[in-house]
């Protein structure tokens, strides 16, 4: 887990974080002062930083400033009272991941604790390039074949300029990553790098996550709040399945990428601001503009260097490296020895056709690897963690051990026109979560980042099915 320092010269409110965080499994340590707080940050090199604006002698700002030179990719969130909102703000535009008024809820400030660690370790985890790739970083771009090199070459011709990049290529081909790759060999990998899902934030929210907002600009606009733009001014903004951008924020990117201006909701003057924007998608773009759902200026101007990520079926024979590759890094993850592949494995990893593509692959040996009893992995393991079931047994699908196909048909008999489908849905949601609390022995951040969700969402869903597992999850 991380390590995260918190400044503040507020004791209870320092061993209160230190009992929080600590219960998450990360390692906490804490400064009373500015001054302390930079000897740690120059000792430790933390993950995070939350720090208080106002204390004695070096005030939280100056400490920022400090700090970042110390360590330029040092995430910080900033916490302030009403009265110093502007200083926060002042705060963010110098590289600060985000800033909360006190007084604050558990829940909001866990889940942007755990937002700005995901950030962090997307600025520092340095991806891998091609076959030389050290087994160390914890990702990289697997592959040999013609493909992939094509995939290098024009990574090495388009990070060291400043042109707007685009990667287009179906879901789970590794986007992100050649986006990343991008960043940290650009003339900006020192400066921040942060990253917009354009289809998991609501569209109600999209543009004043991007532009930010003055007070007053809409109902519970209490204060000015910059954007995430603004935020990485001289650095990077990667817009995750642009395709999906609705039409109104379209225009706003267009006249970010011709004017190198944006407005935040409700403002009238005009902010320059300095970022280069790498998008992607996996939408078929010319279409869309026929269609009339992308604006074909906008879909010219993305244009100036686009990177298309072939699908795995397209590469095969990159299937047995990327096979190494993640048992390698899952099982030094897991701490537990590699137990490797039967050649029959292998052919079956090869022949599958991988709809879900490098993603579904890595997943699929993951959750291979969990069941694995430290021999090699057969034929049998990775077609069940593809998606059936092993020979001879079948999951349980209730308490008492009920397959789930029995359990299914037993359901839709006796509770026919009663929402079966619902339940159905909520006793498999049920025993997922249980069983990733079971293999993360509780952790609730560790479950969520397996199962994919939000920390809040598995929050929910944990309260919804009443789980509880040991102390760590109650």
């Amino acid at each position: 887990m991380a390590e995260i320092l918190i400044v503040d010269d507020d004791l209870h409110l320092r061993e209160s974080f230190e009992k929080l965080l600590a219960g998450e499994g990360h390692t906490v340590r804490a400064a009373a002062s500015g001054e302390a707080g930079l000897r740690l940050v120059e000792e430790r090199s933390p993950d995070l930083v939350v720090m208080d604006v106002r204390m004695p002698g070096m005030d939280g700002l100056a400490a920022f400033q400090a700090m970042r030179k110390v360590d330029p990719k040092l995430q910080a969130i900033i916490m302030t009272a009403f009265g110093t909102t502007e200083t926060a703000i002042e705060a963010t535009k110098m590289g600060a991941f985000d800033y909360v008024l006190k007084p604050f809820d558990i829940p909001d400030i866990l889940d942007l604790i755990h937002r700005a660690l995901e950030a962090g370790a997307l600025m520092r985890g340095r991806v891998g390039l091609g076959p030389s790739a050290e087994a160390e970083p914890g990702e990289a771009l697997v592959g040999t074949g013609k493909a992939m090199n094509e995939v290098y070459k024009a990574i090495g011709r388009a990070a060291p300029t400043d042109a707007l990049v685009l990667i287009r290529g179906e879901s789970g081909t590794g986007k992100e990553l050649v986006a990343r790759a991008v960043y940290q060999h650009s003339l900006r990998a020192d400066r921040p790098f942060l990253v917009i899902n354009c289809v998991a934030i609501p569209e109600t929210l999209l543009e004043s996550e991007l532009f930010g907002y003055e007070k007053g600009a809409f109902t519970g606009a209490a204060a000015r709040r910059v954007g995430k733009i603004e935020q990485a001014n001289r650095g990077t903004v990667f817009l995750d399945e642009i395709g999906d951008m609705p039409l109104s924020i379209q225009a706003k990117i267009l006249r970010l990428l011709q004017e190198k201006k944006i407005e935040r909701l409700g403002g009238r003057e005009p902010i320059p601001v300095d970022v280069r924007i790498i998008a992607a998608t996996n939408r078929d773009l010319e279409a869309a503009v026929t269609e009339g759902r992308f604006r074909e200026d906008l879909y010219y101007r993305l244009k100036v260097v686009t990177l298309n990520l072939p699908p795995l079926r397209e590469r095969r024979e990159d299937i047995p490296l990327l096979a190494d590759f993640f048992l390698a890094r899952y099982s030094r993850e897991m701490d537990m020895p590699n137990p490797g592949l039967t050649p029959e494995a292998v052919e079956a990893l090869a022949s599958h056709p991988w709809p879900g593509n490098v993603r579904e692959l890595g997943n699929s040996l993951h959750k291979a690897l969990i069941f694995s009893r430290g021999a090699p992995l057969t034929r049998e393991d990775v077609l069940a963690a593809v998606g059936g079931p092993r020979t001879g047994t079948a999951p349980a699908g209730s308490e008492g051990g009920e397959p789930l196909a029995a359990f299914v048909r037993r359901t839709l008999t006796e509770k026919a026109g009663e929402n079966a489908f619902d339940q159905l849905m909520d006793h498999v949601g049920r025993l997922v979560i249980r069983e990733a609390l079971e293999i993360t022995g509780g952790n609730r951040t560790r479950a969520a980042r397996l199962l994919g969700l939000s920390r809040p969402t598995l929050l929910a869903r944990i309260e919804k099915y009443g789980l509880r597992i040991g102390a760590q999850v109650s």
